[in-house]
C-alpha cells in the first residue's frame, strides 16, 4: 500500500494524529498536495523556516507564523467542517520536548475529529512523547519501487547507449534498491560521469558511504569468488544453486541461508565472504556485539535499523560471526544482562522467521552449546552445516592455492599435517615465505587448534554426528573416531 492509498484511509477515518516517517520530505508533501487537490481537500503545512502555509482565503498572523506553538493554535482558524483539513508539520519532533507544544498537539487532535482537522507529523524518525502516544498513528513513506528506480534512471540517462538492457538492469535495479529517490538520482548521475553508462558499481560505492553513516553495518569488499576457497564442495554447490535460481521475486520460496557449525580455521568465514563475490551480491557483515547500546532500548533499536537496512540493501549476503558469542545470555534468560539478549534475540529469530526479502544470511558458530536451540529449527535456516578439519584432497588443493599465494616451490617437502585446518596451512605458508625457510622448519610455530583444543574439537564434532549436513561430502555427517589401540597395565607387583 502507497502513501496515498494509506493516507486516503486514514483520513476517511477521521484519524486526527498521523506520524508520518520519512526521510524524502519533498516528495511526500508533493503526494500529500497532489492527494488533497484530487480529494478537494485543504492543505496547510509548517515548518521553522518558511512558517506556517495556510490554505488560499485562510487567515494567519505572520507575525507569529513561525512559532511552533502559535502554529498549533491556527488550525482553529484553518478548520472548515464541511471539508477535511490537512496540517503537515515538519520535523515538529523538535518541538515536542515543550510541555505547552505538547498540550497543544493533544487538544487539537482531540477536537479534530469534530472540526475535521488531520495534524501530520512529517520527520525522518519516531520521537512520540508519552502524552501523545495513543493519540498518534505511525506510517512509514515507502522507498521507491523498482518501476520508481526505473523510472528516475530513465529520466537521467537521456541517451540510448546509457542505459543498460536485459539482465544488466537487473543488476541496476538491484544495486539502487533501498536507495532514497534523491540518492538514487544522484547514484546515477555518479555514474554516468564515471563510466558514461549507468552502471551498478558506482551505485554500490554509494550504498557503501550510507552503511558507513550508520554504523551498524558494514560492507565487504569482493574480492575473492570460490575458486580462492578450496573444498566445501557440497556447501558450494548448495548455496550457489539456491541463491542463482531464485532471482525472481517470489516471497513463498525465497532461500534464507546458512548455519555453519565447525572447527575454527575451517573456513566459514572465508566461505561467506566469497559466496557473495560468486553470485554478484553484496556482502554485508553484521557485528552484534557492536549494536549493544548503552542507554535503555538502544541494542533493540540498533537491531530492528540493522534488519531494516538489511531488508532495503537486497538482495545481499547478510554475514554474521560467532553467533553464539553475542546470543549466549539468551540461554540464561537474560538474567545476567537484564534481558537485553533475550530481547535482542527474540528480534532476530522473528525477523529470521518472517522476512520476504532477498536477504541470504550467513551464521557462523563455533560453540553449539551456547547457542538457543530455537535458532536451529526448520525455517530460519535452509542448512545447518558442519565443517570439519580438511580431508586428504582438500588440504592438498589449499597447500597449492597457498604456495602459489605466497611463491613458495611446490617441489618442497611439506610438513605433517593431519590435524591442521587451512587457517593453519596458510599460517605456514606465509611464515615460510616471511623467515625465508622451508615449510617444515616454518611449521615449527604453528600449533594446530585440534590440539590446543582437543577437548572442544572431539565435543564438537561429536554433537554434529548424526545432526548436520557435511559441507565437504554432503549427506549427513558421520563422525568416526579413529580407534585407539587397547592399552593394559600391569602391577608390577605381579610376575
Amino acid at each position: 500500500m502507497n502513501l496515498t492509498q494509506h493516507l486516503t484511509e486514514l483520513i476517511r477515518a477521521c484519524f486526527t494524529g498521523i506520524w508520518l516517517q520519512s526521510c524524502e520530505h519533498d516528495d511526500a508533501l508533493q503526494e500529500i498536495a497532489q492527494l488533497c487537490h484530487t480529494a478537494g481537500w485543504n492543505l496547510a503545512s509548517w515548518d521553522i523556516d518558511a512558517g506556517l502555509a495556510a490554505p488560499a482565503g485562510s487567515p494567519i498572523d505572520e507575525a507569529h507564523g513561525h512559532d511552533p506553538l502559535a502554529a498549533i493554535r491556527a488550525v482553529s482558524t484553518l478548520s472548515d467542517s464541511e471539508t477535511p483539513t490537512l496540517l503537515v508539520l515538519t520535523n515538529f519532533h523538535r518541538f515536542l520536548g515543550s510541555a505547552e507544544v505538547v498540550q497543544a498537539v493533544h487538544r487539537q487532535i482531540m477536537a479534530g475529529k469534530h472540526r475535521r482537522v488531520t495534524l501530520i507529523v512529517l520527520s525522518p524518525v519516531v520521537q512520540i512523547p508519552a502524552e501523545l502516544d495513543k493519540q498518534f498513528v505511525v506510517i512509514e513513506h515507502e522507498l521507491p519501487s523498482r518501476a520508481q528506480l526505473m523510472e528516475i534512471a530513465t529520466g537521467i540517462a537521456t541517451e540510448a547507449q546509457e542505459m543498460p538492457t536485459g539482465p544488466d538492469r537487473e543488476l541496476v535495479l538491484d544495486a539502487a534498491s533501498g536507495l532514497t529517490r534523491m540518492e538514487a538520482e544522484n547514484a546515477f548521475s555518479l555514474s554516468l560521469v564515471r563510466h558514461g553508462r549507468i552502471a551498478p558499481e558506482a551505485i554500490w560505492q554509494l550504498k557503501s558511504g550510507a552503511l558507513k553513516k550508520s554504523g551498524l553495518l558494514t560492507l565487504q569488499p569482493a574480492d575473492a569468488d570460490f575458486s580462492s576457497l578450496g573444498g566445501l564442495d557440497s556447501l558450494k554447490a548448495f548455496c550457489k544453486r539456491s541463491l542463482l535460481r531464485t532471482h525472481q521475486r517470489d516471497t513463498n520460496c525465497l532461500p534464507r541461508g546458512v548455519l555453519l557449525l565447525g572447527v575454527p580455521g575451517t573456513g566459514k568465514s572465508a566461505f561467506a565472504k566469497a559466496l557473495g563475490k560468486e553470485t554478484g551480491r553484496p556482502t554485508l557483515v553484521l557485528d552484534i556485539g557492536a549494536l549493544m547500546g548503552s542507554l535503555v532500548g538502544a541494542t533493540e533499536q540498533n537491531i530492528r535499523q540493522a534488519l531494516k537496512i538489511a531488508d532495503a540493501m537486497a538482495p545481499c549476503i547478510l554475514f554474521i560471526d560467532e553467533l553464539e558469542k553475542a546470543l549466549s545470555g539468551a540461554l540464561g534468560g537474560g538474567s545476567s544482562d537484564s534481558g537485553v539478549s533475550s530481547r535482542l534475540f527474540g528480534t532476530l529469530l522473528a525477523w529470521l522467521n518472517d522476512h520476504t526479502s532477498q536477504v541470504y544470511v550467513v551464521a557462523t558458530c563455533n560453540e553449539i552449546a551456547r547457542m538457543p536451540p530455537e535458532l536451529t529449527r526448520a525455517e530460519r535456516f535452509d542448512a545447518l552445516m558442519f565443517l570439519d578439519l580438511p580431508g586428504r584432497a582438500q588440504k592438498d588443493s589449499i597447500w597449492s592455492q597457498y604456495m602459489s599465494l605466497f611463491e613458495i616451490d611446490i617441489t618442497q617437502t611439506r610438513p605433517d599435517d593431519e590435524q591442521w585446518t587451512g587457517a593453519e596451512i596458510r599460517a605456514c605458508c606465509r611464515l615460510a615465505a616471511l623467515l625465508d625457510v622451508p615449510l617444515t622448519q616454518a611449521a615449527n610455530n604453528v600449533v594446530p587448534v585440534a590440539v590446543t583444543a582437543s577437548e572442544s574439537v572431539q565435543s564438537l564434532r561429536s554433537w554434529a554426528s548424526g545432526r548436520c549436513l557435511d559441507a565437504e561430502t554432503g549427506g549427513i555427517y558421520r563422525h568416526q573416531p579413529k580407534s585407539r589401540r587397547r592399552q593394559v597395565s600391569r602391577d608390577a607387583s605381579v610376575n
